[in-house]
């Protein structure tokens, strides 16, 4: 199983109701879980670990983990409310008003995570929630504890406007990236962690810190991989793009998924990565995120759409 730990919430988006008033329509979202459900859609035997609630948002959140296919198990429910997102539009550009205060995602603690079975061979994790307490704290925990013994990925998914302490936010990021095997950062990602510079030079000094593989994507321009001895280039796939929410989430879900496809789901896997095993990972990546971006919201694809397209 490929475990995906980090949030889950209900975007609250603008929409018109029959009468013509202006209306929110809920739906399951969050960079962690959108990820878990590409997974799952993509055939990996796929979980979810998050603090999820047992009010009516919750139960949405969870039933649609389990229509693709997400086990639960290993996330805790409780009383608290669901984070929402309200969503407005100005202009074509989306701004969002987040209620995430004492939230059942927001106010999962370390003391509050569960034992892992060994059958768990691959961690995922990356979003808000590792930018806010005292979540943030419960997965860096959750990795630290995990990481000697299982493959494990990062994606921060760097939002600046929910970093409310920089220099901790920073120094949290760093171990989680030092501690895992893959880290993928968008070009921005990138250079907001590493300031100023060429992809290849600022690469190089995330790999000194202890990552085998680092993913670094450029939304239409493509894809590329690094290891320590390899660089990897992949074009994006020329597409009509209706919009780009979880594009890397989804790109998240097509590497990992290549990866178990070959067999090479663990620690020695990734640490002997060959140009073509990279190749494969980008080429999946990008054809899952393609069909997420021609379509409306996170949309992730199932294994049969990819296949159609081979």
């Amino acid at each position: 199983m490929i475990l995906c730990n980090g949030e889950a919430l209900i975007d609250m988006l603008p929409r018109e109701s029959v009468s013509g008033e202006a209306a929110f329509a809920p739906y399951p979202g969050g960079a962690v879980f959108n990820t878990a459900i590409a997974l799952g859609r993509l055939g990996c035997e796929a979980g979810f670990l998050c603090g999820i609630s047992t009010d009516l948002f919750g139960d949405a959140l969870v039933a649609a983990l389990t229509e693709s296919n997400v086990s639960t198990e290993f996330s805790v429910r409780c009383e608290r409310p669901t984070t929402l997102a309200f969503v407005t539009l100005r202009g074509g550009q989306a701004s969002y008003a987040f209620y995430d205060e004492n939230t059942a995602g927001r106010m999962l603690r370390p003391e509050m995570l569960p034992d892992l079975p060994d059958g768990i061979r691959a961690m995922f994790f990356g979003g808000i929630s590792l930018a806010v307490e005292p979540c943030a704290e419960a997965y860096e925990a959750l990795l630290l504890r995990e990481a000697p013994h299982r493959l494990t990925m990062i994606d921060p998914n760097i939002r600046p406007g929910f970093i409310r302490d920089e220099a901790t936010y920073r120094a949290r990021i760093g171990r989680m990236i030092a501690a895992s095997d893959i880290v993928k950062l968008s070009d921005e990602d990138l250079r907001w962690l590493c300031g100023p510079g060429d992809i290849d030079t600022l690469v190089r000094g995330i790999l000194a810190s202890g990552p085998k593989l680092v993913l670094i994507t450029e939304g239409a321009k493509g894809a590329h991989a690094f290891t320590a001895t390899d660089r990897v280039y992949c074009p994006a796939q020329l597409v009509a793009v209706v919009d780009t929410v979880g594009a890397g989430d989804t790109f998240n879900a097509g590497v990992l998924a290549a990866l178990a496809r070959a067999g090479m789901l663990d620690k020695a896997g990734v640490a002997g990565a060959d140009p073509a095993l990279l190749q494969s990972c980008l080429r999946l990546g990008i054809a899952a995120a393609s069909i997420t971006v021609s379509r409306a919201g996170a949309n992730p694809p199932w294994a049969e759409e990819l296949e159609a397209l081979a």
